[in-house]
């Protein structure tokens, strides 16, 4: 009997921390969070505020993961101004810094995205994105010109 009750228990407590668990993970983020998943070793340049970038990526809704966008299937990055407002303020913020080549997984809470307008009927408004990004050029530059100093850039 004693066994039955602490088996009970035990699945009990297993089942709030999995329920705590997957609420935590379904908590919209509340400012920008920015996870590294490839850096190249050799990073000569860095994305600094003026560069003009291009950036690879795919666009989810953090709320169900619905893709509204993804430069890999036109098969054309988009190419921008660092720090210039031209892009949606996490990525201003989420892309300073990386290297060519570096991939990042961007958590964009509304406020450094759309916010409470939302975009083109595909983003809710309020709506936290996620962006896998991948760097491909610095003003100009790719990764086999990467080697170059930004002296030369």
């Amino acid at each position: 009997m004693k066994f039955a009750t602490l088996t009970t228990i035990a699945l009990l407590a297993t089942s709030a921390f999995a329920a705590d668990s997957n609420t935590a993970k379904r908590t919209p983020p509340t400012k920008l969070q920015i996870g590294v998943k490839f850096r190249p070793e050799d990073c000569p340049v860095k994305a600094s505020v003026g560069d003009k970038v291009a950036v690879h990526y795919q666009g989810t809704l953090f709320s169900d993961g619905t893709t509204f966008d993804d430069s890999y299937e036109r098969g054309q990055p988009i190419e921008f101004t660092l720090g210039q407002g031209q892009v949606i303020k996490g990525w201003d913020q989420g892309i300073l810094g990386m290297c060519i080549g570096e991939k990042r997984v961007l958590k964009i809470p509304a406020d450094l995205g759309y916010g409470a307008a939302g975009a083109g009927g595909v983003i809710p408004p309020n709506a936290a994105l996620v962006f896998k990004t991948e760097l491909m050029a610095i003003n100009g530059k790719g990764k086999d010109d990467a080697g170059a100093g930004r002296d030369e850039l």
